[in-house]
């Protein structure tokens, strides 16, 4: 008998190697992974969803985030700048950040996430301020809380004001101390194990942030020790820029020369790529996380997904820092992706399905863990969103559901299952500690914004 199972779905999107689509689709778990997919009579089970009028997809993969930024959303010195100036608007606040605010925003974070069908995140801490305390640890806890499966990265900063970089000299460290917490966090958290709940990469925050011998230091631990690579990349033209004047190159040449062109990496934005770049990074297996919204609301651009994917780049959806998008749904930058690729490459080059897989199995891909996250088949794990397509949003969408699902809305998952396990059920957290900690992120957010 299994442990769960989610029947009865007007659309089962498998996500699997032939995208097979069922109609009146189930899926059972056992032990948090995925027992049996199918159509008709389902197999018995303890814990029984309905998925009548849903469709029932793979739990959604955040591939890029920062978490802790979410208490400071909507702050009003930031909210006209690009890039550049709105982190110079924001670090002199983000300096006061401790093992309290990161666990409580990370909470509140991940929460959000999973009530827009998101099973799995990582989350770019790059942010360390002298004796803020253990931050990953602390986001490692909430997540482990809340019940989200987490790919949390041990970022760093090198490089600061003083030193031609942005940041401030209390948030950045010496490459020394970065590269012996690198490499305790990943023995202290990271999880091999097929199914694992919490691994960590490294990443170190961006080249205008790091040195670039810390970056070539990183890529030879990460070799070592077997975990990915993550960082900032190509994301503005003041990020071309920069790179220019301080390297002598631009971010793709910077990539390959400090050992970063490999299928190991992952990288957030890639707005700026051009052609033969792009066809680099596909050479290379590099992984881009999109985030379409925060890429709007700084006016960075539009990253070339399509042409990205065409050329062999897997291609991860991000909601990105909450400060920049201000909104954390995976089902708002699917739609957005979606939007986004037909405004640049044509009506006919965004489809839901496209945005879909680039939510699923190419968030999988960044992770490193195809074949296991972002599809439903027997072996995967556990995590499955179930999305009601009834009401009066709906209403007149009988022929697709997944096109319904995208060009209908807002939506939120009615369901979002991890492991096994619920986290969200009738459009609501399971945790009994939500306003709880929505009040201890309010006076968490007050300290650090009254600075």
């Amino acid at each position: 008998m299994a442990d769960l199972l989610i029947s009865n779905a007007r659309l089962l999107a498998t996500m699997d190697g032939d995208r097979r689509e069922l109609t009146g689709g189930w899926v059972s778990i056992t032990d948090g992974l995925v027992e049996a997919v199918g159509q008709g009579e389902p197999p018995a089970a303890t814990a029984v969803i309905d998925a009548t009028d849903c469709l029932v997809t793979p739990g959604l993969i955040n591939t890029h985030h920062h978490l802790f930024q979410n208490l400071t959303r909507a702050f009003p010195p930031m909210t006209d700048k690009p890039l550049f100036g709105w982190l110079q608007s924001l670090y002199p606040l983000w300096r006061a950040i401790d093992t309290d605010a990161v666990h409580v925003s990370a909470w509140v974070g991940l929460a959000e996430l999973a009530l827009s069908g998101c099973t799995t995140s990582t989350d770019h801490l790059y942010l360390h301020p002298k004796g803020a305390g253990d931050l990953l640890t602390a986001e490692i806890e909430a997540a482990r809380d809340l019940g989200v499966r987490f790919h949390p990265t041990r970022g760093s900063m090198s490089l600061s004001e003083k030193d031609g970089g942005l940041p401030p000299d209390d948030v950045v460290a010496d490459d020394d101390d970065i590269l012996a917490a690198s490499e305790e966090a990943v023995a202290k958290h990271h999880d091999r194990s097929w199914g694992a709940m919490t691994r960590v990469a490294l990443a170190p925050c961006s080249p205008f942030s790091v040195t670039e011998q810390l970056m070539v230091r990183t890529a030879e631990l990460a070799e070592r020790l077997d975990v990915r690579l993550h960082t900032h990349f190509a994301e503005n033209d003041e990020d071309d820029e920069f790179s220019l004047e301080t390297f002598g190159c631009r971010p793709m040449e910077y990539l390959e020369r400090t050992g970063w062109a490999t299928d190991r990496t992952w990288v957030a934005h890639c707005v700026k790529p051009d052609d033969d770049e792009i066809r680099r990074l596909g050479a290379a297996g590099v992984g881009a996380a999109h985030c379409p919204s925060s890429n709007l609301i700084l006016a960075s651009g539009i990253a070339p997904v399509v042409a990205l994917r065409a050329a062999g780049v897997p291609v991860g959806l991000g909601v990105d820092g909450s400060s920049s998008a201000d909104a954390a749904s995976l089902w708002l930058e699917a739609r957005q992706a979606m939007l986004l690729a037909k405004l640049r490459d044509g009506a006919h080059a965004g489809t839901a399905r496209m945005a879909l897989e680039i939510a699923t199995l190419g968030g999988a891909a960044c992770l490193g863990r195809t074949g296991e996250l972002g599809v439903l088949e027997p072996g995967a794990v556990g995590d499955v969103a179930v999305w009601s397509l009834d009401g009066p949003i709906f209403a007149g969408a009988l022929a697709d559901p997944i096109e319904a699902w995208l060009r209908c809305g807002p939506v939120a998952a009615r369901d979002t299952v991890v492991h096994g396990t619920p986290v969200v059920q009738g459009g609501r957290l399971v945790s009994e500690r939500v306003d709880e900690m929505v009040q201890l992120h309010t006076q968490h957010s007050r300290r650090i914004q009254q600075r």
